[in-house]
């Protein structure tokens, strides 16, 4: 984990750089990324380069898949609640769940984070996110930067990325091509919004003048912390149903919603059909339709709404797939099939009541 620093001292810190705070929050956040640390790791997080030797007497044809992302928004949230300990959990949901879109397991991450003004304490923590997504994906946390940017950011503002690598072998690559018509459509739950949709949240709060620090009973919490709810990190269920059923595709509910991801998971010439009687979208979603007025339509163009993860199986394995998900504590249930169509997702019905 470098910090920003090049040595200077006095002129830098006129400058706005603090060299120091940047060296104490390494220190911070050592013991958060030891928690993270696989066999096959060769370096700690401290060094130039994180190094991670591939087991390839594992594979056969091993093919490695990488991912990029950031938490959009939720930052700010994070921000204005003061809240910095979870947010890195929505950073690792992001990359890591992409990767095992593909049928891969993710091996390590690297993160970014640039700042205002480094206060390390809070990157300590945010950090501590990180490691703790990490841990719940099974990855590693092998490097990463923190940039000190005075005047670029006001001092209390930052923002994140991170990087993700996995591996998968060549034959065992999911996608639309294994996709095949009578294919089961699993859902599983989300913990909420995840980390999407967040400038339409952010606008629904400022809008209806909504208190982020009052308690809101249909929610069951503080509106701002029920917001920032982390996002669920689905990459081991995945890997253990992979390993258990005929899995043919998943695709990872972010942005744009369930249909419009669902579809990039499905050939030309077959349909996922999808039954909104199958689940009760969580409260959350209600409540912000409600306080912004938005229709249903823009509400599933914008938010997972409450499916945040989709696995597509084969028939005769749709029962021992939700099996193995309840196992796992991971509430699942089937929410489709896949007929023949035109590539698309399509969403009919009404939604249950909670």
């Amino acid at each position: 984990m470098a910090a920003d620093s090049t040595g200077a001292t006095g002129a830098y810190a006129a400058a706005g750089v603090d060299i120091a705070a940047g060296e104490r929050a390494v220190d911070l956040m050592k013991r958060h990324v030891a928690r993270t640390r696989r066999p096959e790791q060769v370096t700690d997080a401290s060094g130039f380069a994180g190094l991670f030797r591939l087991d390839t007497a594992k594979y056969k044809d091993p093919v490695l898949a990488t991912s990029t992302d950031g938490v959009g928004t939720k930052v700010m949230l994070a921000q204005q609640m003061d809240k910095h300990d979870t947010i890195g959990i929505d950073l690792v949901g992001m990359v890591v769940d992409d990767l095992v879109v593909s049928g891969a397991e993710p091996l390590f991450m690297t993160d970014y984070i640039a700042t205002g003004a480094v206060v390390p304490e809070r990157v300590a923590e945010i950090v501590g996110g990180i490691a703790e997504g990490c841990h719940q994906a099974g990855c590693a946390l092998i490097g990463g930067e923190t940039a000190e940017h005075p005047g670029a950011m006001a001092p209390e503002e930052y923002d994140l990325a991170g990087a993700g690598t996995g591996v998968v072998e060549g034959d065992a690559i999911l996608g639309p091509d294994r996709v095949r018509a009578g294919d089961v459509v699993i859902a599983m739950e989300a913990s909420g919004p995840h980390s999407n949709g967040y400038s339409l949240v952010r606008h629904i709060v400022d809008r209806a003048d909504l208190d982020l620090f009052a308690e809101v009973p249909e929610l069951g919490g503080v509106l701002g912390e029920v917001l920032l709810t982390p996002t669920r990190v689905y990459a081991k269920d995945c890997v253990a149903l992979t390993a258990e059923v005929e899995v043919h595709a998943y695709s990872h509910i972010t942005g744009g919603g369930l249909a419009a991801n669902l579809s990039r998971s499905l050939p030309e010439g077959l349909d996922a059909e999808l039954d909104r009687s199958t689940w009760a979208p969580l409260p959350v979603f209600g409540y912000l339709a409600e306080k912004g007025g938005i229709s249903r339509e823009d509400m599933e163009a914008t938010f997972n709404m409450g499916v945040g993860m989709v696995a597509i199986v084969a028939a005769d394995d749709a029962e021992r797939a939700l099996g193995v998900l309840a196992d796992r504590g991971l509430q699942a249930w089937c929410l489709g099939v896949v007929k023949d169509g035109s590539g698309q997702a399509v969403l009919d019905g009404e939604y249950r009541n909670a």
